[in-house]
């Protein structure tokens, strides 16, 4: 079992930059595949990013390749999500997930852990 909680989100003008980070409790969360997605009012939970296990692959939803980067420290039990550039388009909740196989995915049905969500807002 694992519990994760995001932190990190807030209100930010368009061309800023925030710091998410997902903190998982569980001594099984070096093996996990992690995930971020978002979800805009009125719209359905997206995709945004992906790590395997160890963190030496990732993948990136179109829409924040080049301005996102995904990591994690599995010494500090931790996933980050770095936005940098951001746009107004960028307004959601994020959320982090963490499924059981190392493997990442880009799916959130493969997904088993999910934390409660913390808003990022992007002002123009």
């Amino acid at each position: 079992q694992v519990q994760l909680v995001e932190s990190g989100g807030g209100l930010v003008q368009a061309g800023d930059s925030l710091r998410l980070s997902c903190a998982a409790s569980g001594d099984t969360f070096s093996s996990y595949g992690m995930g971020w997605f978002r979800q805009a009012p009125g719209k359905e939970r997206e995709f945004v990013a992906a790590i395997n296990w160890y963190g030496g692959s990732t993948r990136y939803a179109n829409s924040v390749r080049g301005r996102f980067t995904i990591s994690r420290d599995n010494a500090k039990n931790t996933i980050y999500l770095q936005m940098n550039n951001l746009i107004p388009e960028d307004t959601a909740v994020y959320y982090c997930a963490g499924r059981a196989s190392g493997a990442l995915s880009i799916s959130r049905y493969d997904y088993t852990y999910w934390g409660q969500g913390t808003q990022v807002t992007v002002s123009s």
